[in-house]
């Protein structure tokens, strides 16, 4: 039986995970919260995985107020890479699996093609900085993990875009919302059962892997799938990223080349509408 360690357990990954766990009665899992186990503190990382023999770890932990991070620059990195880094330091010591999830926001966004695993880093953010000092620790650190990036993540859980989207439509008639921004939306239960899909594989293809769901779209257009599936009666207006101004500064473009997830791990990907179909019919 796999043992596996959910650290960042009550956000929406780590609900997710909480979820799934339910239909997986032949994996031991370990949900840790943050104030159960903070991940920036070594001493207790380190007692954690003395005390239990853990297979895999898999890392929801991580600071990601993105416009905040801009003036909470040493909070971010705490937990972004000094968490990450004793996490991957106990993982080598205890020859356990670190599986770090990472973001679109690595990208600097002025590309016009989906972006690979091996194209060029840059990002704009002190939250896109952090998180990517957190994927060279773990990568320098370790031979065995998978570092997932990933992108506009939602769920029935914790805040995100699609909840904030169905409040906002039941509270006014009209919203303004960006579309020069363009990504794939994904729904954190996917990208959670294709984790589960990678650690019951046993795969050893470690290395950095991009998933996000298929298909691309801008934040009116998932705006506007939002409410026309949930039948939510309200004008939309698209405008400009300049019209919205934002402490951090965001990709323009960071749609995600999936190729190599799907080859070399064998994970199928569904279209985006369609898993948010899923979602949304879980919250009526």
């Amino acid at each position: 039986m796999k043992k596996i360690l959910v650290t960042g357990a009550n956000g929406q990954l780590g609900l997710c995970f909480q979820e799934l766990s339910k239909l997986h009665a032949t994996i031991q899992f370990v949900f840790h919260s943050s104030k159960q186990l903070d991940i920036t503190n070594k001493g207790l990382v380190q007692n954690t995985f003395q005390i239990s023999k853990f297979d895999y770890c898999i890392n929801c932990a991580a600071y990601t107020a993105v416009d905040l991070a801009e003036s909470e620059k040493e909070k971010a990195k705490e937990v972004n890479v000094l968490g990450a880094k004793n996490l991957a330091e106990a993982c080598k010591e205890n020859d356990v699996i670190l599986i770090q999830i990472s973001t679109d926001f690595v990208f600097d966004g002025k590309s016009n093609i989906p972006y690979t695993e091996k194209d060029a880093t840059n990002p704009l953010s002190v939250y896109g900085e952090t998180k990517l000092e957190g994927e060279l620790v773990v990568k320098n650190t370790l031979d065995k993990y998978f570092i997932l990036r990933t992108s506009w993540l939602y769920s029935e859980y914790a805040n995100n875009f699609m909840k904030t989207m169905l409040r906002l439509g039941s509270e006014r008639n009209e919203l303004g919302i960006i579309s020069d921004q363009i990504g794939s939306p994904t729904y954190a239960k996917d990208l959670a059962k294709s984790i589960l899909k990678i650690i019951i594989s046993s795969s050893n293809e470690y290395g950095i892997y991009h998933y996000s769901n298929e298909g691309v779209a801008s934040w009116y257009d998932f705006a506007k799938a939002i409410f026309d599936i949930s039948n939510t009666g309200i004008n939309i207006n698209a405008i400009p990223s300049v019209a919205y101004p934002t402490p951090a500064a965001r990709p323009h473009y960071s749609v995600l080349d999936k190729s190599k997830i799907k080859s070399k791990l064998d994970i199928e990907i569904p279209y985006w509408r369609d898993s948010l179909k899923e979602a949304i019919s879980i919250m009526e």
